[in-house]
């Protein structure tokens, strides 16, 4: 029954009487001593956490009730600074300092914290004022000072560089924000091991790059080959690397050339997620990709989904049936073309079709009913906003489909009904967080 109460939790549409109810029932079973009644109300209370229309009185009940609910309730938007005690809510007060809405006082106030855990915690958020800044600097525990040092945007980083523990000195060198002179200092380090800070960092000369390069391992080269700071001549070169993973990483780069791109892409049969180079690739520069004779190039002008009409349309009629799927998710293919698309190349596009934000819903029938059928043709029209009755029903036949069926507002009442008694736990939980889900059923659920 927990599972479905949980679900009820989650439900946008419970009315607000009954959100009270829920609160009231879970804070009295937190407080059994009752291990399954407490856990059952821990699930309960961490649902109820999740709501968008909790009044004031509620959020501050639920933050009282752990730490971790007043820590989620902090990052999720619901807790305020006027609901906070820095002091009796330590860990809530740094949550709210690391999301930019605590008070100005709290951060010095708690890098003075009894607690080290804390002041760790705290070391890690951006923007601390100075005075704040300095004490977790000095802090005696070496944690602290090393978390600040990998995280702070002050200038106390340059004076970090020169802490006696080299594991400071290292998060030091990690830090994008530590001026490059100190970088380069430590980079004669000998209890400092930069290989990988280094190989992050954007901005240092290009003969320290090539230097290196030269000294890495596979996994470190494949590193710097996508790093943004390297040079025409060094991207040339890792192009050429004999390991696969330092070309495909060439490939990542946002400055490689388009035509050393294409020739990673065509010797590489890997499925290529989109690459920074072609998202800032030129209308020319795209329309020249789009009519390569190779369907793999053709295919990551067809990963974007801000192409021009003309461009989309065209690569929506491509005779490769990869290159299709590519384009298939793109907003604003007409229904015709999504259609001749399922005709031209069938199974290979069923699932990126249903992917479609435009898809109608009598197009998302209609792939739910293609023989052969596809399994995750389901699943992307159990999540789709514009899946019928029919198609949904449709979807309830497949086990990974089921729960974001029961999820979904369009499914059938009485079907969606049926689904509370389901014997998979998830979908009747789902169900039961439906928002279509009938006032009176939620009520019935009700203890």
């Amino acid at each position: 029954m927990n599972h479905l109460l949980c679900g009820l939790a989650a439900n946008p549409a419970l009315p607000a009487e009954l959100v009270d109810r829920l609160l009231t029932l879970a804070l009295k079973e937190a407080g059994t001593e009752l291990e399954t009644e407490r856990d059952d109300a821990d699930e309960l209370l961490h649902d109820l956490a999740g709501r968008t229309d909790l009044r004031r009185d509620q959020v501050r009940a639920l933050a009282a009730y752990a730490r971790s609910t007043a820590v989620f309730l902090a990052y999720h938007g619901t807790l305020t600074a006027a609901d906070v005690d820095p002091m009796s809510w330590p860990y809530a007060a740094v949550a709210l300092i690391d999301e930019g809405r605590g008070h100005p006082e709290w951060p010095r106030l708690l890098a003075a914290h009894p607690d080290s855990q804390i002041r760790w915690k705290l070391a890690s958020c951006p923007g601390l004022p100075p005075d704040a800044v300095d004490l977790l600097a000095a802090d005696p525990d070496v944690e602290v000072v090393r978390e600040l040092a990998l995280w702070t945007d002050s200038p106390v980083t340059t004076r970090l560089a020169l802490h006696p523990d080299p594991q400071v000195r290292l998060s030091v060198s990690a830090n994008p924000s530590t001026p490059l002179e100190a970088v380069l200092a430590l980079a004669e380090d000998p209890e400092v091991p930069l290989e990988w800070a280094l190989s992050e960092r954007p901005d240092l000369p290009q003969t320290l790059y090539a230097r290196l390069v030269a000294e890495a391992h596979p996994g470190l080269r494949a590193t710097y080959a996508s790093n943004p700071g390297i040079g025409q001549e060094l991207i040339r070169v890792l192009a050429a690397d004999p390991e696969i993973q330092v070309r495909r990483a060439v490939a990542e780069h946002p400055h490689v050339p388009l035509d050393l791109l294409t020739e990673l892409v065509v010797g590489d049969r890997a499925a290529w997620n989109p690459l920074p180079r072609i998202a800032a690739a030129t209308p020319a520069e795209l329309t020249e990709l789009a009519g390569s004779r190779h369907a793999a190039v053709r295919m990551l002008v067809a990963q974007r989904r801000d192409l021009p009409p003309h461009l989309r349309d065209a690569l929506a009629v491509d005779p490769a049936a990869a290159v299709a799927r590519a384009v298939a998710p793109h907003p604003g293919l007409s229904e015709e073309l999504l259609r001749a698309m399922v005709a031209r190349h069938g199974v290979q596009v069923l699932a990126a079709v249903a992917a479609n934000p435009d898809a109608s819903g009598p197009l998302l029938e209609h792939l739910t009913q293609h023989r052969p059928g596809v399994r995750r043709v389901l699943k992307e029209v159990a999540k789709h906003s514009h899946a019928t009755g029919p198609a949904l029903l449709a979807c309830l036949a497949d086990r990974t489909s089921r729960p974001l069926a029961a999820a979904h507002p369009a499914l059938p009442p009485e079907a969606l009904v049926g689904l509370l008694a389901d014997e998979d736990r998830r979908v009747a939980q789902e169900a039961a967080g439906n928002p279509s889900l009938p006032r009176a059923v939620m009520l019935d659920l009700m203890p």
